[in-house]
């Protein structure tokens, strides 16, 4: 009976210190936002600049789904942007982007303008209530693509109202080829919520 208990026991310490193990080596975006705050990009030489830009680039695709969008709301990417020579973002831009986010753009493209709209609708509907969600002190309701994450504290929309007219006007693809890195860095949580919308549409339609 000891020694059961002991195995017992001995389990529970191994399991327990597991767990904390894992938390404390998990990617989250504090721990992304920590790093861009401890470094200034502007007072690095070339080989470091490449280096450190290199490195949070890594750290934000290393996200859980959660936590990349609560790092994209909480423009986390963009700490270093004033910083930054254009091809500099440009490539960074390139290098963070969802995976795939090409390939949506062009079945986004190829859907009935009805199906197009609605899309783009329910993207910008589930960034504005985890907006809301926050300043009203809530855990951000999760929509049908995952949970939601607003910016960090009060302000302005994930996406301004100017960019959003311009993206129903002229079209995804055309707005997107013709943006700035800056402005590719402001679509990417509506980038990446119209994806989980289309593919949550796909499968649902199955």
């Amino acid at each position: 009976m000891i020694v059961a208990a002991l195995a017992v026991t001995l389990g529970w310490v191994i399991a327990i210190g597991g767990y904390y193990l894992a938390q404390n080596s998990r990617m989250t975006a504090e721990k992304v936002r920590a790093y861009a705050e401890s470094v200034d990009l502007s007072k690095l030489p070339a080989p470091a600049r490449a280096k450190a830009l290199q490195k949070l680039a890594d750290k934000l695709n290393s996200l859980p789904m959660e936590e990349r969008q609560k790092a994209r709301f909480d423009r986390v990417g963009q700490l270093w942007f004033g910083a930054m020579t254009e091809p500099e973002k440009s490539d960074f831009i390139e290098q963070t982007m969802p995976a795939g986010f090409k390939q949506m753009i062009s079945a986004f493209e190829k859907m009935p303008e009805e199906k197009r709209r609605k899309a783009i609708d329910d993207a910008f509907k589930h960034l504005r209530q985890a907006r809301l969600d926050l300043e009203a002190g809530r855990e951000p309701q999760r929509g049908p693509g995952g949970p939601q994450r607003g910016p960090r504290g009060p302000g302005g929309p994930p996406i301004s109202p100017e960019l959003e007219d311009r993206v129903r006007t002229i079209g995804l693809r055309t707005f997107f080829t013709q943006s700035s890195a800056q402005t590719k860095a402001e679509m990417a949580p509506l980038l990446e919520e119209l994806q989980r919308v289309m593919e949550l549409g796909g499968r649902l339609h199955r």
